[in-house]
C-alpha cells in the first residue's frame, strides 16, 4: 500500500497533523494508498524553505546553472519513465498508450524548452537622451519574483504541474505545489527526481491536501507565497484570486471552457473527424482544451454526426478509453446525460453506463455520448461537463457560428475545419479564445502564447510569456 507524503526542503515527511485519506484508482476502485493531508503547519514549513532557498545557493546559481539542472530534471523524468508512467496511470486510469506518448513525455519537454528559453531572452534598452547632451543608458533586468504557489489539476497531473513548475524554477524562483487530491502521485515521485538531479533543498516542495480549511487554503493565504498559479475551475479560480487580493499578489490562472468546433460545408470530413474523435473523446473528456459544443455547416451536418457516431462507438473502455477521476466526477457528469435528455435532446450514441468486466466494474466509467437537437438555451450547450460527450449544431452562415460560437462567457480555444483558408484566419480573428487551431487540434507550440479569454483564464503562459509571470522586469538607468 503507497503512502503519499509529502516534500519539504528535500525530505520526504508525514507532517504533524496525523491525517490521511485514502487514494483510490478510477479504473476498478480500488484503495491504492493513503495520501498524508496538509495544513496550516504544513505550508508554514514549505514556505519557510522556499523562502530560504531564495537566499542559499539557489539563489546564487547563474542562468547557465539553472538551466542545466533544468536539463538534469528532464532527463531524470526519462530515467524513471516507466516509474512516472505508472503513477500517472494509476492516479487517472487512464490507458498507458497515452501516458507513454503524451503525458509523461511532455513533462520533460516542459523542463527542456524553458532550460532554453530563459537563456535566449532578451530583455530592452534605450539610449536616452538628456539636457546635458551626454545621455543616459536604461536597460532592464529579469529577477525572480520569489516563492511561487502551484495548484494543480487531476486530469493531466504532471504535464500541467510541470507546464508551471518547469518556468518557475527556470527564472530563479522556489515552488510550493498543491497537487489535486486525486492525482498525488507524480508531483512526489518529482521530488526524488530534484534530489537526484541536485536541485538545492527548498526550491521544490509538495504539500498534499484539500482546498479550504486543508494544504490550498492555506496556501493561498500566506503571506510569504508571492504569486500564485492555478490550473482548474472557474469557480476555484475566483476564490483564489479573492485570497490572493491580500497582499496584492500576482496570478495566473488557466480555467474552464465551453470549447467549440467550427466545422464549414468544405471541410475535409476525415480530417475533421479525426481530429473530433480526439477532441471530444480523448482522456475521457478530461481536458480543458476539449470540444463540447459542435457546430457543422448545415450540407455536411448528417455526414459528420454519422462519422462522429462511429468514431464514438469504435472506443473501447478499459482500452482505447479511461475512466473519470472519481465517482463524485461520474456522478456529475451523468447528471448531465439525464439534462440532456430532459432538455429535450436526441441521443445519437452513448448517454449512459457501459458494462465492464467483473475486474472493471468497480471504476468510474460512462459511455461516450452525442447530442443533437438542443435548444442553444440548454445548460447540456452552457455548461462546462469535462466528459466525453458533445452536442452537434448545425449552422447556416459564418456569421451565425461566430455569434453562437462567442455565445458564452468562456474563451479558451477553438477549433475550425475549412478547405478556405482566408475564411480560417477571418473566423479564427473574430471568435474570442485564447488558442484557435485551423484543421487540426492540440497541435502545440511550447513558445507560443496559452490561455483563455472571459472566465477561462487570466494571463498567458507558454515561452517569453511564461517569463512575464515568474520574473519580474527592474529598470536601470545609468547617466552618461
Amino acid at each position: 500500500m503507497a503512502h503519499f507524503q509529502h516534500f519539504i526542503d528535500g525530505t520526504f515527511t508525514h507532517g504533524t497533523s496525523g491525517r490521511t485519506f485514502p487514494k483510490y484508482r478510477p479504473s476498478d476502485g480500488a484503495l491504492i494508498g493513503h495520501v498524508h493531508e496538509g495544513g496550516r503547519a504544513e505550508i508554514d514549513l514549505a514556505v519557510q524553505a522556499a523562502r530560504a532557498a531564495q537566499k542559499g545557493p539557489w539563489a546564487r546559481l547563474t542562468v547557465d546553472d539553472r538551466s542545466d539542472l533544468m536539463r538534469a530534471v528532464a532527463d531524470g523524468i526519462v530515467r524513471r519513465f516507466d516509474d512516472f508512467v505508472a503513477a500517472e496511470m494509476a492516479d487517472t486510469g487512464q490507458p498507458r498508450s497515452m501516458m507513454e506518448h503524451a503525458f509523461i513525455p511532455r513533462g520533460a519537454a516542459n523542463f527542456r524548452i524553458f532550460a532554453d528559453v530563459v537563456k535566449n531572452v532578451a530583455t530592452e534598452s534605450f539610449q536616452t537622451p538628456t539636457p546635458d547632451g551626454r545621455g543616459a543608458l536604461n536597460y532592464a533586468i529579469r529577477k525572480p519574483k520569489g516563492v511561487i504557489g502551484v495548484i494543480c489539476p487531476w486530469n493531466a497531473p504532471l504535464l500541467l504541474m510541470t507546464w508551471k513548475v518547469a518556468p518557475a524554477l527556470a527564472c530563479g524562483n522556489s515552488v510550493i505545489v498543491k497537487p489535486s487530491e486525486e492525482t498525488p502521485g507524480t508531483a512526489t515521485l518529482l521530488g526524488e527526481v530534484m534530489n537526484d538531479a541536485g536541485v538545492p533543498a527548498g526550491v521544490y516542495n509538495v504539500v498534499h491536501g484539500f482546498g479550504p480549511d486543508s494544504a490550498g487554503g492555506y496556501l493561498t493565504q500566506h503571506p510569504g507565497v508571492d504569486a500564485i498559479t492555478f490550473t482548474g475551475e472557474t469557480r476555484t479560480g475566483t476564490a483564489i484570486m479573492q485570497a490572493a487580493a491580500h497582499g496584492l499578489r500576482d496570478v495566473s490562472f488557466e480555467l474552464g471552457g465551453k470549447n467549440s468546433a467550427i466545422v464549414f460545408a468544405d471541410a475535409d470530413l476525415d480530417v475533421t473527424l479525426e481530429a473530433l474523435g480526439r477532441s471530444v473523446f480523448l482522456n475521457c473528456g478530461q481536458v480543458c482544451l476539449g470540444t463540447e459544443r459542435v457546430l457543422v455547416e448545415r450540407p455536411l451536418f448528417e455526414a459528420l454526426v454519422a462519422g462522429l457516431k462511429e468514431k464514438a462507438e469504435a472506443l473501447r473502455p478499459g482500452a482505447t478509453l479511461g475512466p473519470l477521476i472519481s465517482a463524485e466526477h461520474r456522478e456529475k457528469v451523468l447528471s448531465y446525460y439525464e439534462k440532456a435528455v430532459a432538455e429535450g435532446a436526441s441521443v445519437v450514441t452513448g448517454g449512459g453506463v457501459p458494462t465492464m468486466p467483473e475486474e472493471l466494474s468497480g471504476g468510474h466509467w460512462v459511455q461516450p455520448t452525442i447530442w443533437t437537437g438542443l435548444a442553444d438555451e440548454a445548460s447540456v450547450w452552457n455548461e462546462e461537463i469535462f466528459g466525453p460527450c458533445c452536442h452537434i449544431r448545425p449552422f447556416d452562415s459564418e456569421e451565425e457560428a461566430i455569434a453562437v460560437a462567442n455565445a458564452t462567457d468562456y474563451g479558451l480555444s477553438t477549433a475550425i475545419f475549412t478547405r478556405d483558408l482566408s475564411r480560417a484566419h477571418r473566423v479564427a480573428a473574430e471568435v474570442d479564445v485564447g488558442i484557435t487551431w485551423v484543421n487540426s487540434w492540440f497541435l502545440r507550440d511550447l513558445r507560443t502564447p496559452f490561455g483563455g479569454t472571459g472566465h477561462s483564464g487570466i494571463g498567458r503562459e507558454g515561452g517569453v510569456h511564461s517569463l512575464e509571470f515568474y520574473t519580474e522586469l527592474r529598470n536601470i538607468c545609468v547617466k552618461l
